[in-house]
């Protein structure tokens, strides 16, 4: 695979402006403090379960490995299908990591999309709501052991999804869930990776920094290789919407460039969409088939239709 400064060279379209009216976004009644609990308490323990695999798992070594397994360089692919073949197949996929919805993740993409597609916001940004979990497709080839078991809600998904965290420096404590957890974590018992900066430069810059393997970085992967047309914004929200101890908690900050923060505003302002959409009441399982022609429309635009590789 190239180097991240590679990937994001072919992908250097100019930023949008960045909207104003992205906040207070929500289709349902539910509190925003009701929102993201995560305790050992009050977590389900699934998710109790989720996070201490991840935390005691995904570690320099790990991203590497996954970084080779899921290669797309020299043309490298594991699979061709179309979008539409990959949304069947994660039909019956349910996020063991996620404590506010039980809905399968395609339920959960179309609700994100729709939202912003009633919110009035450019045709990327819609797509990008409908492709940002799609990732979450790496269970096909994974296995429970590599914590990409998605065949079953109660599989081993430490590493397709959750809230990421940067490998290779020392995990804050005040930024990330079930910091109880750090200590799991084998590379928080070598020097070379349990200090503040561990293996990076001070304000090295976003793309330098490797994030705990999962969805965001692969689809991130994934449309680069098959040179898809959605904006650097839409691309950044992708890849990073997972790593809330950065974009939510403002962890990081000394590995960051100042022109990092304009790209992050973007990612914040995306997830208001992506978690303030989850409502079980707002199913859309029976507009699946009318919603999904407008939707093809986005793809053939952004350069995403037909056989891709995944």
């Amino acid at each position: 695979m190239a180097p991240a400064t590679e990937i994001d060279s072919k992908m250097g379209d100019m930023m949008p402006d960045i909207p104003t009216e992205f906040q207070g976004i929500k289709t349902n009644e539910k509190a925003d403090e009701a929102f993201r609990i995560y305790t050992s308490t009050d977590s389900p323990s699934r998710v109790v379960e989720h996070y201490t695999d991840m935390r005691r798992f995904q570690t320099v070594d790990f991203y590497k490995k996954m970084e080779e397994k899921y290669d797309f360089s020299d043309g490298k692919y594991r699979r061709k299908m179309t979008i539409l073949e990959a949304f069947s197949e994660l039909e019956n996929y349910v996020d063991a990591s996620d404590p506010d919805l039980d809905l399968p993740n395609l339920l959960h993409l179309l609700q994100t999309a729709e939202g912003i597609r009633r919110g009035g916001h450019p045709d990327w940004l819609q797509l990008t709501g409908l492709l940002h979990d799609m990732g979450k497709i790496m269970f096909l080839w994974g296995t429970g052991e590599d914590g990409q078991d998605g065949y079953s809600p109660n599989g081993k998904q430490w590493a397709l999804g959750g809230d990421t965290f940067v490998v290779g420096c020392e995990i804050p404590d005040d930024a990330v869930v079930f910091p109880e957890f750090n200590k799991l974590n084998p590379d928080m018992s070598d020097s070379r990776y349990n200090t503040k900066y561990g293996i990076y430069e001070e304000h090295c810059g976003l793309d330098k920094l490797m994030f705990a393997w999962g969805h965001d970085e692969y689809m991130y992967r994934m449309l680069v290789a098959n040179d898809c047309k959605i904006p650097q914004a839409g691309l950044d929200m992708i890849r990073y919407h997972s790593a809330y101890p950065m974009h939510d908690k403002g962890a990081y900050k000394h590995l960051l460039r100042a022109e990092d923060e304009d790209r992050l505003t973007w990612v914040r302002l995306f997830n208001r969409y992506d978690l303030y959409t989850k409502d079980e009441d707002n199913d859309l399982r029976e507009s699946i088939e009318d919603l999904l022609p407008y939707y093809q429309g986005l793809l053939e635009k952004y350069g995403l239709s037909g056989k891709l590789k995944w």
